[in-house]
């Protein structure tokens, strides 16, 4: 059975992911696939415009195989096996695509996005949400960083909102999604099949904008976000808990729940990739990717929310672990070779 649909209307390439018993979960067969379809699309002149949509009604794509991930770096006595690190070059170099890509490329995002689903929509040029578009980067909730580009798009939202939502996993829905610019439109979700159609014969843009609705009504981002402007993880806790409100206390539980070496080295890189070009700031992801593998957090993180659902992580830092000197050796850890991309 496939895992990925291709399929043509007219002037429209379509792409489909195709395992919603997993929530369109991405593996390795997948990535291949979704690039191999694009490069078909990117280099077929009868196609204009080119969609990449979910299968089912939970989701669009809840992120990659973590799971694998987990038991690719535990392998052969923790030295590991490779598949993760195929995964990712695979995935960052699909993501490089979608960004460089040549023809109008429209990620229909209903259901949730998170994680590698993410990285198949933010990077290209039209985001569509609909009824139930729910957008996340939950990884340092498992020991891990928001990849797939996430260092390089979340400070474009803008310094504080990027980091709220790099280090809480914080939920968007679609009025959110609108706000942030994380989706570019809204079409809701009874119109999404005339939408397909209608891309199979004109131009992306004035599709678009004839389909395109104002979202549901949503609670705004209140203003002590401005707290995850702080220079430290340290310092955005003491501005949430001097900030004193219900919002603020949410955030700052969330926050001591999960990973601190995820959170510092998620902050640095977050901060560090808003002045990074998209290809340096992949190439560093996979730099950080592969050091997350030498954690014991990244283990403990999975283990605890995914295999053992016991959602008691044991994090590094809570042994007596040098928090900063962890930190510091996650960017000191760089792939080799270095990441390749594909060719435009």
């Amino acid at each position: 059975m496939t895992t990925v649909r291709t399929s043509r209307s007219g002037h429209l390439g379509r792409i489909t992911l195709d395992r919603p018993a997993a929530l369109n979960a991405l593996n390795t067969e997948m990535v291949e696939l979704i690039t191999r379809a694009l490069v078909k699309f990117r280099d077929d002149e009868t196609i204009r415009n080119v969609l990449i949509d979910g299968a089912g009604e939970r989701a669009f794509c809840a992120g990659g195989d973590v799971v694998m991930l987990h038991d690719s770096g535990k392998a052969n006595g923790g030295r590991g096996d490779g598949r993760a690190e195929e995964f990712w070059r695979k995935e960052y170099a699909l993501n490089d695509l979608i960004k460089t890509y040549s023809k109008p490329y429209v990620a229909l995002i209903d259901g949730i996005v998170m994680g590698g689903g993410v990285g198949l929509s933010v990077h290209g040029q039209y985001r569509v949400a609909g009824d139930t578009t729910l957008f996340a980067m939950p990884e340092t909730g498992i020991g891990y960083f928001p990849d797939v580009g996430g260092t390089y798009f979340l400070p474009r939202l803008g310094e504080a909102i990027g980091t709220w939502l790099a280090l809480t996993g914080a939920r968007l829905g679609p009025g959110g999604c609108l706000t942030t610019n994380v989706a570019t439109h809204f079409v809701p979700t009874e119109q999404h099949a005339a939408l397909i159609r209608a891309l199979g014969e004109g131009e992306a843009a004035a599709v678009l904008a004839q389909f395109s609705e104002e979202p549901p009504k949503e609670e705004p981002i209140p203003d002590a976000v401005t707290a995850f402007a702080s220079d430290s993880v340290a310092a955005i806790l003491d501005a949430l808990d001097a900030e004193g409100s219900d919002w603020s206390a949410k955030q700052a539980k969330s926050l001591r729940r999960k990973s601190p070496l995820a959170l510092a080295t998620t902050l640095r890189a977050v901060r560090e990739g808003a002045t990074l070009d998209f290809r340096d700031a992949m190439a560093r992801e996979l730099d950080l990717s592969l050091a997350f593998l030498t954690t014991q957090d990244f283990y403990e993180g999975i283990r605890a929310q995914l295999i053992d659902k016991d959602r008691n992580p044991g994090w590094s830092a809570e042994h007596g672990d040098d928090l900063a000197a962890q930190t510091q050796r996650m960017f000191a850890i760089r792939a080799e070779p270095p990441l390749t991309f594909i060719a435009s």
